[in-house]
């Protein structure tokens, strides 16, 4: 069932739950805006996040990377706010502000004293809808997004291999696509391409509003409504199924860019809570991460790092949270005297050991110590958990699933954990890129003898 049929069915009367463990109260209003309250009042502060349910793996080809070109568009102002009122006002009014984009969605977010989130509501709400997308803010931005695009990835070695491994490990995935978008792409985007994806996505209905912090939660949802209730929504239809192909074989490539230093990026294709058949797979498969990446006791520091001393870094990471099945990755760096060759076979071994033996009754405990401490810790921060919230609720998946963490990372057996590793870590899944440096004057000749 739809939003806008639900919606006539209550007689579009608010809708108010509250969770007791996380005291999360939610009210959905009228034009299908949802807004999430957190209370925490150990400080008078108060941090507010719009998230979108668009971000790149949205994005058809010929307009990558326009989710993270509207973002930026988005302080561009409307007729209440010129171009950079919205800035100057949080400022003048004690706050941090700013906004990023992410392959499943693009999130706004203000951190102000408490009092002042009638502020941020009513700046949120009126760029909601209200945006002006002119042709010589836009020229002005392109600039800006093409330079950051040079530093952050042109002339990063590490991100210029990640970026073209991603086009390689994925055949049909939108995840194949950079955030920030294909040069060729970014340098036409249009005024109008703008303006349609901003008309499409930015909409009530296709947002929700968290807030965390030093707040009354029935005062929260009366802002809300007198701010956003007003804003029209969008006709949303579903996004086609882009589900990726099975993978039939081992893909490598070598990536050549001017660097200090060889790598070895390695990955294989897993599924994530969405996914999974069962979900107990993905936190299995989160555990195992921690089993190789998660401190200084993790196999991959004691064992490739310190131990062996075949490596100067090694890590291992997994995103359990994402929209579509993603990739569960290994990364590492050869020390001196070894090579990229020595670094596969020590991390293939890696996994070998982890589908052959069970992990020892030690290692689960720590992992699972460290998952408690860190969740605790974590949840120290307002920020953090208005990003847990907000992340959890954009992909699909619901706030409550931030309570079942913990507990289901405790009841992971060694033997789940080993059948995991079976099941996905099996060469057919995987893809390598080998970084090799080059000089900047080896590469510069290069490109002018193409």
């Amino acid at each position: 069932m739809n939003n806008r049929l639900l919606c006539t069915i209550l007689l579009c009367l608010p809708v108010f739950t509250s969770n007791a463990e996380t005291k999360v109260f939610e009210l959905t209003l009228a034009n299908g805006l949802k807004v999430l309250v957190k209370e925490d009042h150990r400080s008078p502060v108060v941090v507010s996040q719009v998230w979108y349910k668009v971000g790149s793996s949205y994005e058809p080809g010929g307009i990558t990377g326009i989710s993270h070109m509207l973002e930026h568009m988005m302080f561009k102002g409307t007729d209440k706010h010129p171009a950079g009122e919205f800035s100057r006002i949080i400022a003048e009014n004690g706050g941090d502000e700013n906004a990023f984009t992410a392959q499943d969605y693009t999130a706004y977010f203000q951190t102000m004293e408490s009092s002042r989130l009638a502020v941020s509501f009513e700046l949120e709400a009126d760029r909601m809808r209200n945006l002006h997308l002119l042709p010589e803010e836009l020229k002005k931005e392109l600039q800006v997004v093409t330079e950051e695009r040079r530093m952050r990835t042109d002339d990063n070695p590490q991100a210029k291999m990640q970026e073209h491994f991603m086009s390689m490990a994925y055949a049909n995935s939108p995840y194949k696509h950079p955030v920030i978008g294909w040069p060729s792409d970014i340098a036409n985007y249009t005024v109008e391409d703008l303006q349609a994806w901003y008309q499409r996505w930015y909409a009530p209905n296709n947002a929700t509003l968290v807030v965390v912090g030093d707040v009354q939660h029935k005062a929260v949802f009366d802002l809300a409504e007198k701010y956003f209730s007003d804003l029209k929504p969008s006709d949303i239809k579903p996004l086609k199924p882009q589900t990726e192909i099975e993978q039939l074989g081992v893909r490598k490539m070598t990536v050549k860019v001017p660097a200090k230093l060889p790598s070895i990026l390695m990955a294989y294709k897993v599924p994530v809570l969405k996914t999974a058949a069962n979900e107990s797979e993905a936190y299995a498969l989160e555990v195992l991460a921690g089993v190789l990446d998660g401190g200084s006791s993790a196999r991959l520091t004691s064992g490739l790092v310190r131990g062996k001393q075949i490596a100067v870094s090694a890590s291992a990471g997994y995103d359990m949270t994402s929209r579509m099945s993603n990739l569960f990755e290994l990364e590492a760096t050869p020390a001196e005297g070894k090579t990229v060759m020595d670094l596969e076979a020590v991390l293939k071994n890696e996994i070998k050991k982890l589908q052959e033996n069970l992990i020892s009754s030690e290692e689960l405990k720590r992992i699972k110590a460290q998952v408690l401490a860190s969740d605790i810790y974590q949840k120290d921060s307002n920020f953090y958990q208005a990003m847990q919230i907000g992340t959890l609720e954009t992909v699909g998946l619901g706030w409550q699933k931030a309570d079942e963490y913990v507990a289901k990372i405790n009841r992971v057996t060694a033997e789940q954990v080993r059948d995991v590793a079976r099941k996905y870590l099996v060469e057919d899944h995987l893809s390598i890129a080998y970084l090799e440096p080059q000089t900047i004057n080896s590469s510069v000749e290069n490109k002018g003898a193409k």
